[in-house]
């Protein structure tokens, strides 16, 4: 599935993992590192100003639950399937 143009990505990942794999590689769109902790206590900081939002973690799982504490914070947010590596593979079929 393509990232939708216009949205802002939460990257979910650990900073390890965020800073082996950058998803700014992988997509143009502005990324934010913001932690499940942060968004699960209500202090991620995130604001509508910032547009539609979509999660991304590493395989997927953890985005969908991070996008419901979003979108009940009154966000615009939807969970990207299959994390990192299927935007990867989106990246290599366009190239």
């Amino acid at each position: 599935m393509p990232l939708p143009g216009g949205v802002t990505v939460i990257d979910l990942r650990p900073e390890d993992l965020r800073r082996r794999e950058p998803l700014e590689r992988l997509t143009r769109l502005p990324v934010r590192a913001v932690s499940l902790d942060a968004i699960e206590d209500g202090t991620h900081g995130l604001s509508r100003d910032l547009g539609p939002l979509v999660v991304i973690c590493e395989r997927g799982a953890r985005s969908g639950l991070a996008a419901r504490y979003l979108q009940a914070d009154g966000l615009e947010v939807s969970a990207y399937p299959g994390g990192v590596p299927a935007l990867a593979r989106e990246g290599e079929e366009k190239a």
